[in-house]
C-alpha cells in the first residue's frame, strides 16, 4: 500500500504560468469580475469550471459540503438546484445561508461566495429542469436523493423507469426539484502567485454598496 505522506510530498500545485491580476483595476461590483474570470477559466481549458462546492449547515450546526452545478449568475445571485427533500434542501430550508467555493487550478484562482439563499418559485424550478438534458430530468424523476437505498438493483429499476418517462414526456414535472439563488454578502477573488504573494480581493455588501478590501494571503 502506498504511503500517503510520500504521495502528498510528490505533488505540486499550479505547475503552469499564472496570470496576473491588478485588484486596483477590478470593477466596483463582483459579478462582472466573476464572469470575466469564468470565461478565462473556460478559455484556459479548466475542467468543469461550473461545478463549485456548496457548503451548508445541518440542524446540529455541523457543516456539510458537496459539489453542485452552477446554473447561472446574475443580479439575483448564484443559481443552482436540487431536490427539496435532499440533505442540502432540508439544510437550506432550516438555515437559508450557504457558501460556494470555485477552484480553477489551471490559473491558480479561487472564488469564494457567502450569502443568503432564497427558494425560487415552482414555475422557475420546473423551467430550470426542463432546459437540461434527458438524463437530468430522469435523475430528478427518480427522486429520493439522500435517502437510504435498499440495493443497487432498486436504483437500476427506478432509473430505467425514469428514463422511459423522461423520453416519453420531456416536460414531465418533478415536484421536489427546486431552484435556489444565493445572494452574496461577500465574494472573495484569490489569485495564486508562484512566490506565495497571493492576491486576495474581497467584496463586502453594505447599505451603501460594495466595499472592496485586500486581504493578507
Amino acid at each position: 500500500m502506498p504511503e500517503l505522506r510520500e504521495i502528498l510530498k510528490s505533488l505540486r500545485v499550479w505547475d503552469t504560468e499564472l496570470p496576473g491580476f491588478d485588484p486596483s483595476a477590478a470593477p466596483s461590483a463582483p459579478l462582472p469580475l466573476f464572469v470575466e474570470w469564468f470565461a478565462e477559466a473556460v478559455a484556459a481549458g479548466q475542467s468543469e469550471p461550473h461545478t463549485p462546492s456548496l457548503a451548508t449547515v445541518d440542524g446540529d450546526g455541523l457543516p456539510d459540503v458537496r459539489t453542485v452545478m452552477l446554473h447561472g449568475a446574475d443580479e439575483d445571485g448564484f443559481h443552482f438546484a436540487s431536490h427539496a427533500g435532499s440533505a442540502k434542501g432540508r439544510q437550506l430550508a432550516a438555515h437559508p445561508q450557504a457558501a460556494l467555493g470555485f477552484y480553477w487550478p489551471a490559473q491558480g484562482r479561487q472564488i469564494r461566495v457567502r450569502g443568503d439563499v432564497t427558494t425560487q418559485s415552482p414555475e422557475v424550478s420546473q423551467a430550470d429542469l426542463h432546459v437540461r438534458s434527458t438524463g437530468a430530468l430522469a435523475a430528478a424523476l427518480v427522486g429520493h436523493q439522500s435517502e437510504v437505498l435498499g440495493s443497487q438493483e432498486e436504483l437500476e429499476s427506478a432509473s430505467a423507469a425514469a428514463w422511459e418517462h423522461a423520453q416519453a414526456d420531456p416536460k414531465a414535472p418533478a415536484p421536489t426539484w427546486t431552484a435556489y439563488a444565493l445572494a452574496p454578502r461577500e465574494v472573495e477573488f484569490f489569485q495564486g502567485d508562484a512566490r506565495r504573494r497571493h492576491i486576495r480581493l474581497r467584496y463586502r455588501a453594505t447599505a451603501a454598496g460594495w466595499v472592496r478590501e485586500l486581504l493578507w494571503p
